[in-house]
């Protein structure tokens, strides 16, 4: 079955529960999803945990990633701002 968004691919820079709840959506109607995660961004640190092997995930995380790929950058600097244009140039294609 072909899905709505098959062979579209959205970059998520979107914080906060609406944003990601969106994408969560988008994702399931077939979007190839990135989301543009600063480090150490609180929303993969809220609680409950659930083991995942030998590490902790958040849960809350786990939802809002459902379907996702993901890619962490400090924007502040110009590395991560280079690798964020190329994304960008590469996915306006």
């Amino acid at each position: 079955m072909t899905l709505a968004l098959e062979n579209i691919t959205i970059l998520d820079l979107s914080r906060m529960l609406p944003g990601p709840y969106c994408t969560i959506i988008l994702s399931d109607l077939g979007a190839d999803v990135i989301r543009v995660e600063n480090p150490g961004d609180p929303m993969s640190n809220l609680p409950p945990f659930f083991q995942k092997g030998k590490y902790y995930e958040s849960a809350f995380n786990a939802v809002l990633m459902r379907n996702k790929k993901s890619i962490t950058l400090n924007l502040k600097t110009e590395e991560a701002k280079k690798i964020f244009y190329e994304l960008v140039k590469k996915l306006m294609l």
